[in-house]
Parts: structure tokens; sequence; C-alpha cells
């Protein structure tokens, strides 16, 4: 699992030290044979309305409230299908739980945890505490786009999609400066995770895997 890799490696915390954490579980060398990009990763248009959870306490949702330095567009359509719509609904939480736990410093906050088990969880638990251990957080504007969503029969599904990471920034806490970097290829990022229904009928993820500078989502 690899939520943001091209944030992880920006943050200089001393002159003479930078940040250079190793993704936990990318697949950037094997991911993405396939060259055609995604349809409409190439598009720069606003944001469509998002599925958004319509009850966020249902099934005992967690509450998440980020900081106004974060801000996020969902370009995530819905498909009319109820069970893809709430794999997206999801999805975008799943997303949003992970960065409180970053703003949070809390490598077991159990927003994310609701959301991530078994290997993702553990995965991205390392993930997290690679920010709470340099003390850094993040900060900025992230787009996500060009969603695909399969569903199978025996309650699994999968959901790729896309980041763009350009103004998006690691923060250092010890000085609550944001490290700019350039926007290049390895700014949009892909993702491919593997969902389970729960009990409780949320789309927990199992999996995830990540390729940065990924052709399919460049604009």
């Amino acid at each position: 699992m690899n939520r943001r890799p091209t944030l992880l490696a920006a943050l200089t915390l001393t002159a003479a030290a930078a940040l250079t954490l190793s993704a936990c579980g990318s697949d950037d060398s094997s991911k993405n044979k396939d060259n055609d990009k995604i349809a409409g990763a190439d598009t720069g248009s606003e944001a469509s309305a998002s599925p958004t959870v319509s009850d966020p306490a249902s099934a005992g949702r967690p509450k998440i409230e980020l900081p106004s330095d974060l801000s996020y567009t969902f370009d995530w359509p819905k498909t009319g299908d109820k069970e893809k719509d709430a794999i997206l609904a999801d999805g975008e939480q799943s997303i949003k739980a992970v960065d409180l736990a970053i703003v949070n410093q809390n490598a077991l906050d159990k927003p994310y945890l609701y959301y991530y088990e078994g290997e993702a969880a553990a995965s991205t638990q390392k993930f997290i505490q690679n920010y709470v251990d340099h003390k850094a957080a993040i900060t900025g504007a992230y787009r996500f786009y060009a969603p695909q969503v399969a569903v199978g029969k025996d309650g699994t599904a999968s959901l790729s999609y896309c980041e763009d990471q350009g103004k998006a920034y690691v923060k250092d806490l010890k000085t609550g400066k944001a490290k700019k970097t350039e926007v290049t290829a390895k700014s949009y990022v892909i993702y491919h995770t593997s969902l389970k229904k729960d009990d409780k009928g949320v789309w927990v993820i199992q999996k995830m895997v990540s390729q940065s500078g990924s052709p399919k989502c460049q604009p």
C-alpha cells in the first residue's frame, strides 16, 4: 500500500537529511503494462457530483473532519448502480480516513481501521507511522479521478483510480512549512484496490497497490 509515494520523498527535515521513505507494498515496476490511458484521466473539468454516504453515521461510519488546509476533488460521478456507487462512496471516505490519521499523528486511528483490514490495514499502519516518526503531515489540494469499479457475485469488488498530487505537499510539523515540489510524471499515481463487503454493509479494503508516474493517469 502506498497512498502518496511522491509526497513521501519530498520533505526535507533538516539541511542535511531528506525524508526518503519506502513505499509500503507499491508495485511501480510491474503494474500497468497496458499503456492506454484510463478514460477521463486527461480531463481537467470541474468535479462531478461525487457519491457521498447519505448518512455518515450509517453502519457506524466514523465522522471524518479534516483541517481547512486540505481540500479534495473527487471526479467520481455516480454510476447509477447501487453497489458501485456504494464502493465509490466508501472509497472516498477511506482516502480521507487515512489522511485524518496522518493529521492526528496516530497510526492506529480508528476511522481508517474502519475501512481497512488484513494486509491493507497492516501496510497502511506502517505508512502512517512513517509520517508520525518524521513529524510530518500533509497539506494542499488533492484530485481523484478516472475510477473503474467491478463488483463480483461473492461480495468482493475492485476499485482502481488516479490521484493528482501536483498541488499536494508534505508539511514539516516542526517548522509548519510545506515542502513545495515541482509537478512531474510521478505526481500522477494509480491505485488498485481489492475490497470486500463486511457484515455491516461497508466496502472494506483488503489489498492496495499503487504506481507513481502511471501513463494511464497522465494529463
